[in-house]
């Protein structure tokens, strides 16, 4: 077992289970990332089976990975900006409005490499 400073085993296996816990909360919490997830399910087969080549399909399935990723930001901002309390402070509005927005791209983003690859 490798006991180095910045890599070990239990390091990664930690690392892994905090992973695991941001994505359990994300699911049990955040509605949108629940119907993202359920369509990178449904639309993961075709993006393996419909395209001509696999350089195609990857470009399809990093298109859906990125909606997902962009959600998770946006759930972890929206939980950095709701820890503080519930007092409105713009700069917590231009957080959660610029994270969304983001969600947003990577939505168009894959709309739009679907749209590309597929017509």
């Amino acid at each position: 077992m490798t006991t180095h400073k910045y890599f070990s085993v239990k390091r990664l296996i930690k690392a892994c289970g905090y992973s695991w816990k941001g994505l359990t909360f994300a699911w049990r919490n955040e509605t949108a990332f629940q119907q993202e997830s359920l369509l990178l399910l449904i639309m993961l087969p075709f993006a393996l089976w419909w395209p001509e080549s696999k350089l195609e399909s990857a470009i399809l399935v990093m298109s859906l990975f990125i909606v997902l990723i962009t959600e998770l930001l946006n759930t972890g901002i929206e939980a950095a900006i709701n820890r503080h309390g519930e007092a409105h402070h713009p700069w917590s509005g231009v957080a959660k409005d610029v994270a969304s927005a983001a969600v947003l791209l990577g939505l168009i983003q894959c709309a739009l490499v679907w749209l590309l690859v597929l017509l």
